[in-house]
């Protein structure tokens, strides 16, 4: 399982979309979308 697939695993069980998840963390949820497509590794 890649880091992006541990992430969006996680997200999901947790409830959460990837613009809540941006929210809470303080990044775009373009930046979630690409670390859970593995095209982002910062």
């Amino acid at each position: 399982m890649t880091l992006g697939e541990k992430i969006s695993s996680l997200r999901k069980a947790g409830g959460l979309s990837q613009e809540d998840l941006a929210i809470t963390l303080g990044v775009s949820r373009q930046a979630v979308s690409k670390w859970e497509l593995g095209l982002s590794h910062t």
